[in-house]
C-alpha cells in the first residue's frame, strides 16, 4: 500500500478528489497521533507538556521522550512500528511550532528540538483534540472538495448543507 499522494492524471482533472484525499490524510494523521500516544501514559499524565517523537533512528519503532512545563525530561516510551501507518508523522495541529508552544531556553526540550531528529508534540493540543468533531469537519470538507468536480462533470447540479428546513415548517 502506498502512502504517497497520487498525481492527477492531467492538469485540473479530479482536483477535488486530490484535495479530498489530502484532507483525509491529514485527519488520519491527527487521529493516528492521538491513538498512538493514547497507548502511553502521556495522555493522562498532565505533568507531561511535550513529547519528542524520534521516528528517524529505527524503522521498526518510535522513540518518545516526555518533558514537563520547564522542559525537563520526565519519562520515555517506545512504540513498535509494525505497519508503515504506525509511524507518527508530523501533525501540524499538534506540533509545538504550529501551536506556538513555548520552549524553555537551555532546557533538555530545547536540546531535543535543536537535534532535528523528529518533532515535538504539544500535549495540551492532543488532549484537547476532539476526534468526533474532527471527523464531522473532515467529512464535510471532503464532500465540499469533491463538489466542484461533480458539478463540472454534470453529476451534481446543486447542493444544500444544513438541516432540512421543511422539518421546522411542519412543526410550527
Amino acid at each position: 500500500m502506498s502512502y504517497q499522494q497520487p498525481e492527477a492524471s492531467s492538469a485540473g482533472e479530479f482536483e477535488g478528489f486530490k484535495k479530498a484525499r489530502c484532507i483525509m490524510w491529514c485527519h488520519e494523521t491527527r487521529a493516528r497521533v492521538r491513538e498512538r500516544l493514547g497507548l502511553t501514559s502521556f495522555i493522562v499524565d498532565t505533568s507531561v507538556e511535550a513529547v519528542h517523537v524520534n521516528n528517524t533512528k529505527r524503522a521498526d519503532r518510535v522513540f518518545l521522550t516526555a518533558f514537563d512545563d520547564e522542559g525537563r525530561r520526565v519519562s520515555a516510551d517506545t512504540l513498535p512500528v509494525v505497519e508503515p501507518c504506525d509511524q507518527l508523522a508530523v501533525a501540524p495541529e499538534f506540533d509545538h511550532d504550529y501551536t506556538e508552544m513555548p520552549v524553555t531556553p537551555g532546557s533538555e526540550l530545547e536540546e531535543a528540538v535543536a537535534r532535528e531528529d523528529g518533532w515535538v508534540v504539544n500535549m495540551d493540543a492532543v488532549r484537547e483534540y476532539d476526534i468526533d468533531a474532527d471527523r464531522r469537519a473532515t467529512q464535510k470538507a471532503v464532500v465540499l472538495a469533491h463538489l466542484p468536480d461533480l458539478m463540472q462533470s454534470g453529476e451534481a447540479r446543486g447542493f444544500v448543507l444544513g438541516p432540512d428546513e421543511s422539518d421546522d415548517a411542519g412543526a410550527a
